[in-house]
């Protein structure tokens, strides 16, 4: 009995493990996992800079050569071995989970290969201390976590036999959750980056594992005692009771105006830098030939310009990034009518203090320094994201703000006749949403922002700022991942945007192709063999062979099963059995029953049908002489026959669209269903076929060229029917 209780607990336990919401536990444990070791494994790399920086303080070369060399090894690093195993890992990795999410199939993009790649490759990135993000590549991993557990879990059975759509969005979350400790967020910046539309029962699908993954990241830091409990990733402690004044509004609306012409000039910017390389044929061709040049010149040019004795003591650059973004967030102001206070408290605040500038050129050269860095540092090719760093320039650019104000109201704004100081920190929150927001095109960094600081008081001024970043930009520019999916020219189609009304009055049938490789009911299968030899389609349009009337779409698997039936190897050996057996008949005749000579030689070909079991028929000279004759006129025969379709799987209803669909409903229709392709018909009749290229393509007519390339030496093979 207890054996059978434990075979049965066994066959129970097996059978849950297939449900969604293991998956959703184990994808949220094992992000957690993953994103606490790579900050812990970055966190001892930038310690081990400093440490080697500050152990050779008594040479100031010696420093500039352990401040240069260090970045310079770990980025070259992580070109090489990324370049080496897994040259799909380069870059953020959301633009293409977009395109992946679109139903475009990107070989080896969520391979195992690529994990390791992407995990190892960021990880020696950020901790070489360039200006570099987590966010983008960390939506990759968790998307490859997710690929990897959905092939585990298929093993025992359930949904996930077949890929789901709803696992990467999900995994998008993830990614965002864990590495910010923002799940809500998290779930909406996944929505926006990733999905035109969103099927609202996957909600709880993405708040669920977010936020476990959130949870357990933070729970790790409690364990690890590097906080005391679980709280926000950037606590912030501003005013609760009158966080602002409504007379502040105005000065975070120009924050958010400023921060759309920003997140437009960064992106512009950004693939400025590309095209020029491209240009420069010379230079392109040398540093195609010389891989890791490029990212060893870049990390050396900011390494030096950051070198704290050197230039970097005007911008802070002996901080981290989020030492940085720390001391923006601070509530307490550093200076008042223009004049930086004596810092009176210690810490890395200090770095911003200069006794020769003020804090307001510190501020200033930090935000142009940064802000051409972080863009040139985002086409090294690496893994990275640009996030981060444009996060950080934003908060840096709304503290700068906030100082200002400050400065201008040194006794802060009275109201009611109380006197409320202004807040520089809740500024610089505002400016770190709005920029984001106005690179990435999405109005979630306002929650981000409020789940980072843990503080949901300066509501009303982020959103306001984000709002307006957003409208700005929009009108501008692409966002950074849409101008990178231009940049790598992957199938995609852009959002539909303001004006361009001519191109909606274009058709399906000004921009289809007519040349249409397809199939007939009553074909042979030498047809067959022919399409198979000439196209390369993942699916064939089946038509009724007089009126081309579009009876359904067949795979190319099926149609090479249907071929392979027919010519395989069991039709050969049959055939071969049937002529052996006629052969022997034939002999059995001709000889004389009491011929000796006769007996002799048929005994001698059952001899050689015994001792070689595969051949069949005798091996006389006149025999194997004509057998290969005879073979090929055999597959010639087969291959004039008429194809038989009873046992093949045919789609009944692909998808379809009338000669005047116009380009907005296609755009829609592709978008909503993620379509790849769809047949054009004239009541019934075959006339073409529309692919998400064409469609793509003519979406940018009109349009700016942003057709350039975003990492040198960066294939992508792209594969839809």
């Amino acid at each position: 009995k207890e054996r059978i209780c434990t075979v049965r607990c066994q066959k129970f336990l097996i059978s849950r493990v297939g449900e969604d919401w293991i998956f959703l536990i184990l994808l949220g444990l094992f992000m957690a996992l993953v994103s606490w070791v790579v900050d812990f494994a970055i966190a001892i790399c930038l310690q081990a800079q400093k440490w080697m920086y500050g152990g050779l303080e008594s040479n100031v070369f010696l420093q500039y050569l352990a401040w240069v060399t260090y970045p310079v090894v770990l980025i070259t690093f992580s070109a090489g071995f990324t370049q080496i195993l897994a040259p799909q890992a380069v870059g953020s990795g959301i633009p293409e989970m977009k395109t992946i999410l679109r139903g475009v199939v990107l070989k080896e993009y969520l391979t195992f290969k690529t994990f390791v790649a992407k995990v190892i490759g960021l990880t020696c990135a950020l901790g070489s201390g360039m200006p570099l993000g987590k966010e983008g590549p960390f939506v990759h991993i968790a998307s490859l976590c997710a690929a990897l557990l959905s092939k585990f879990m298929s093993l025992f059975g359930g949904i996930y036999e077949v890929n789901h759509t709803w696992t990467h969005t999900t995994a998008c979350a993830v990614g965002v959750g864990c590495c910010f400790a923002a799940p809500i967020g998290g779930v909406l910046f996944s929505i926006e980056v990733t999905s035109t539309f969103f099927a609202v029962r996957n909600y709880w699908r993405g708040f669920f594992a977010a936020t476990f993954s959130a949870f357990i990241f933070r729970v790790l830091a409690v364990w690890n005692r590097d906080e005391e409990t679980i709280t926000a990733l950037f606590k912030t402690r501003f005013r609760l009771d009158f966080p602002f004044d409504l007379q502040e509004l105005p000065a975070f609306a120009v924050i958010g105006i400023a921060s759309g012409f920003g997140g437009a000039l960064f992106v512009y910017l950004n693939r400025l830098i590309v095209q020029f390389i491209r240009k420069q044929k010379t230079i392109n061709k040398f540093l195609m030939k010389k891989r890791l040049l490029y990212p060893a010149l870049v990390t050396l040019l900011v390494s030096t310009l950051t070198f704290p004795p050197g230039f970097g003591q005007f911008m802070a650059g002996k901080l981290t990034q989020k030492e940085s973004l720390v001391t923006l967030l601070d509530n307490r102001t550093w200076a008042k009518q223009g004049i930086a206070e004596g810092f009176d408290y210690i810490g890395n605040s200090q770095a911003w203090n200069h006794p020769q500038v003020n804090v307001f050129v510190t501020l200033v050269l930090f935000i142009v320094m940064k802000f051409w860095m972080s863009a040139l540092a985002t086409t090294i090719p690496v893994p990275c994201g640009a996030f981060m760093p444009v996060f950080v320039i934003g908060a840096a650019f709304g503290r700068l703000v906030g100082e200002s104000m400050a400065a201008w109201f040194p006794d802060g704004i009275h109201s009611d006749g109380t006197i409320y100081p202004i807040v520089p920190g809740g500024y610089a929150v505002v400016g770190a949403a709005a920029l984001s927001g106005a690179v990435t095109h999405t109005v979630s960094t306002a929650v981000i922002v409020f789940e980072l600081t843990g503080q949901i008081s300066h509501i009303l001024p982020v959103m306001i700022a984000v709002i307006l970043a957003n409208a700005v930009a929009q009108s501008l520019q692409p966002s950074l991942y849409d101008s990178i999916i231009r940049i790598k020219k992957l199938p995609y189609l852009p959002e539909l945007g303001w004006g361009h009304h001519e191109k909606y009055n274009i058709c399906v049938e000004d921009i289809m192709i007519r040349d249409v490789m397809y199939i007939t009911l009553n074909c042979c299968y030498r047809d067959l063999h022919d399409v198979l030899l000439t196209g390369h389609l993942k699916t064939l349009a089946l038509l009724e062979s007089k009126s081309m009337i579009l009876l359904g779409s067949i795979e190319r698997a099926q149609l090479q099963a249907l071929l392979s039936l027919q010519l395989g190897r069991p039709r050969r050996l049959e055939y071969l059995r049937d002529r052996a057996t006629a052969e022997k008949k034939r002999l059995s005749m001709v000889s004389h029953p009491g011929s000796e000579d006769g007996s002799q030689r048929v005994n001698q070909e059952v001899r050689f049908q015994v001792i070689l079991p595969y051949c069949f028929f005798p091996l006389s000279s006149s025999s194997s002489s004509s057998s290969g004759l005879q073979i090929a006129e055999w597959e010639e025969n087969q291959l004039d026959e008429q194809v038989n379709f009873d046992n093949c799987k045919i789609d009944p209803a692909p998808f379809q669209l009338v000669e005047r669909t116009s380009l907005h409903k296609t755009h829609t229709i592709f978008s909503l269903l993620g379509l790849d392709h769809a047949y054009v018909t004239s009541i019934g009749r075959l006339i073409g076929v529309v692919s998400l290229k064409e469609v793509s393509d003519t979406d940018h007519l009109g349009l700016r060229e942003t057709s350039v390339q975003h990492t040198m030496g960066d294939s992508l093979s792209c594969n839809f029917g």
